[in-house]
């Protein structure tokens, strides 16, 4: 039996380079009905068997059939039947020894991803899907993530026993507290919220939950076991491998019918265990191993997938296409980018912007690793210090933002600017700017594109708890509205994890991953009993899709900004909020972030200045209030004001666009 190193030397040899890449992408099982095929790529084996089945999960095959060797590795059988609904693995035989293994490149499986399944793919889709389409993005993208499992689980937001913490409850768009017929939950209180993409953490088979097992077991779901295939537990039938499908594509579907886009979480930098359909069918292909023979640990669950491998580059840049055209998803998230090659992550944009137009589909990381990772030939991690490396339209998670904001996501007790800490003020000026502008530490960005802003998200604490440990009781509410305030007035993507807005709290535990769903499901009581901090955030989204200044992804946005100001615990500057394509009543905007415990002033240099934000309301822009000659930034607040445009300025410009047409 070859050794991890024996296998890397040979898969690297020019004689396994020019024999074995094979370019297609028809492997799996293809099934229509005018046949089926299957394909599996194993050019190591010297036998493959299929092995067909009536059920997903126990029993014997119904019939065996020797497979047959073609060229670049790829074993085959093909029939003129359509077996949609029939389940398959393969035995495999090599170096004297014979391996079961599913299909890595499955479309279905049965019970917990362990048998395979052949699919008529059309046959899966809901009433109207072939109209189904993205809708507009109504003037900004706020991301907003969540788990398919918390956010209809607790009783409290309504939803119908059986559609509780599965794909079916995105179907229900009427949803309110307890059932009470008043209080918004689900969709309805998330279209009113205003955030316009749903960002699901994963929902491809993982191996953490039992499928069958006790409906309360939970994870969060970074496990893969089949990458092309939705999760289980989700679905009302886990039995059946078309109903997951069917029911994802449901979910999508309502939620772009109620105007969101639909972004995936993805985890293509390692697999559930080492002893997966990867490694049965090309031992060690799709595995980083250090020179010594050690493992690669990068992602420290266990194993490393190794992008750089030119069919592993394939499976994964293949799977992304795949559930944007079969799924119709408008995004993805990559967990732990870091762990996977800048080559691929730049392969991937570009073929989404041929095949849906340039940055249609929104792409973003993790730009990190949680070690060190046995990367191969040269090839150059999708690390934040690569940023410039990366397409201008591939975002990153921006820490340095979250971290100066509200205090290190790693140490509990320490401050961020909003919570007090001195000598953030360059860093938050950093951030504002997307980390385009020449100010703070922070990694230097292409253009606002590249930067997803945000405070918290699944991993470490909720921003609720992280404020709770480092400021006193009676001052964490008017931080919670700062941070927001902040967090939505910087350039680049905002992102919010669920129930953010309405002081999410998981007991002040920063890991939850496999904690009970009572601590990890989301509380649409208390959704309802923090309402003034619910409407904080909504007043602040609302009113960014009406400042263009602000929304600017372009390499043109750092110009927007002047006079800018950083000292005392105090940040201020102007941004330009003129746009041709998008109105708005104000030209320009004036920003204070006062993150001391003192009330500042700041003489306005002409008139016509009205109050947008302050320290207790996000929607003053509702009431064309005036600012006066003099602005005053409560403690620990944030306070925007808007330049009103005069009608001689707004004839002005008129003339000027004329002039330059």
């Amino acid at each position: 039996m070859k050794t991890a190193l024996e296998w890397k030397t040979y898969y690297n040899s020019p004689e396994f380079l020019n024999h074995y890449i094979y370019e297609g992408t028809d492997l799996g099982a293809v099934c229509t009905e005018e046949g089926t095929s299957f394909l599996l790529w194993s050019p190591s084996s010297d036998k493959v068997t299929l092995n067909l089945y009536r059920g997903g999960d126990g029993g014997r095959a119904f019939r065996k059939m020797p497979m047959k060797r073609e060229e670049k590795g790829v074993w085959s059988w093909r029939t003129e039947k359509e077996l949609h609904g029939v389940y398959y693995d393969f035995t495999i035989e090599r170096d004297q020894e014979r391996i079961r293994s599913a299909d890595p490149w499955a479309k279905a499986c049965g019970l917990n991803g362990k048998r395979s399944m052949a699919v008529n793919l059309k046959r899966t889709n809901p009433e109207g899907w072939e109209k189904d389409a993205a809708p507009p993005v109504p003037g900004e993208r706020i991301i907003y993530e969540l788990h398919v499992k918390e956010f209809s689980w607790d009783e409290s937001g309504g939803f119908p026993e059986p559609y509780r913490g599965k794909y079916k409850a995105f179907t229900c768009t009427d949803t309110t507290l307890y059932g009470d017929g008043i209080h918004p939950t689900g969709i309805p209180y998330l279209k009113k919220l205003g955030v316009t993409y749903i960002q699901l953490m994963p929902c491809f088979d993982y191996g953490s939950v039992n499928e069958e097992g006790d409906v309360r077991e939970f994870n969060w779901g970074y496990d893969p076991v089949n990458y092309n295939v939705p999760e289980g537990s989700y679905a009302t039938d886990p039995r059946r491998g078309e109903v997951r499908i069917r029911e994802m594509k449901e979910m999508v579907q309502s939620l772009h019918r109620q105007g969101f886009r639909v972004i995936m979480d993805v985890v293509y930098n390692h697999t559930y265990s080492l002893d997966s359909w990867f490694q049965r069918t090309a031992p060690w292909y799709f595995y980083r191993v250090h020179e010594d023979g050690r493992v690669s640990d990068g992602s420290a669950c266990g194993n490393d997938v190794a992008s750089e491998r030119t069919m592993c580059g394939n499976y994964i840049l293949q799977s992304v296409l795949y559930w944007a055209e079969e799924y119709h998803i408008d995004g993805f998230r990559f967990d732990l980018m870091g762990l996977l090659d800048v080559d691929l992550i730049n392969r991937i944009r570009s073929a989404l912007d041929a095949r849906y137009g340039k940055g249609e589909k929104l792409l973003f990381g993790e730009p990190w690793a949680a070690e060190g990772t046995a990367m191969e030939g040269g090839a150059v991690p999708a690390l934040k210090k690569n940023l410039q490396l990366l397409d201008e339209n591939v975002g990153i998670f921006s820490d340095d933002t979250r971290d100066t904001l509200k205090g290190s996501a790693l140490l509990a007790e320490e401050p961020g600017f909003v919570s007090g800490a001195p000598g953030l003020e360059q860093e938050v000026l950093g951030s504002a700017s997307a980390w385009c502008l020449g100010k703070g530490s922070g990694q230097r960005a292409k253009a606002p594109s590249q930067i997803i802003t945000y405070l918290s998200c699944h991993d470490n604490q909720t921003l609720w708890d992280k404020i709770s440990d480092t400021v006193p009781r009676q001052e964490r509410m008017r931080v919670n509205r700062m941070a927001a305030a902040v967090c939505l007035t910087c350039q680049g993507t905002p992102f919010l994890l669920s129930g953010e807005e309405f002081a999410r709290t998981k007991g002040g535990r920063d890991n939850t991953y496999n904690a009970p769903i009572a601590l990890n499901c989301l509380d649409w009581e208390r959704a309802w009993q923090e309402q003034d901090l619910v409407e904080y955030y909504r007043g602040l989204i609302a009113l960014r899709r009406q400042l263009p200044g602000l929304c600017d992804k372009s390499v043109r946005a750092a110009g927007r900004m002047s006079g800018l100001y950083a000292g005392g615990g105090v940040v201020r500057f102007l941004v330009d909020n003129r746009d041709k394509e998008r109105e708005s009543p104000w030209d320009r905007l004036l920003l204070i972030y006062n993150g001391s415990r003192k009330k500042q002033k700041y003489l306005l240099p002409e008139e016509n200045w009205e109050i947008l934000v302050d320290a207790e309301s996000s929607t003053r822009w509702k009431q064309r209030e005036p600012a006066g000659k003099t602005a005053f930034a409560e403690p620990l607040s944030v306070l925007v004001l808007g330049h009103r445009k005069t009608r001689a300025a707004e004839e002005k410009e008129t003339m000027a666009e004329k002039e330059t047409a």
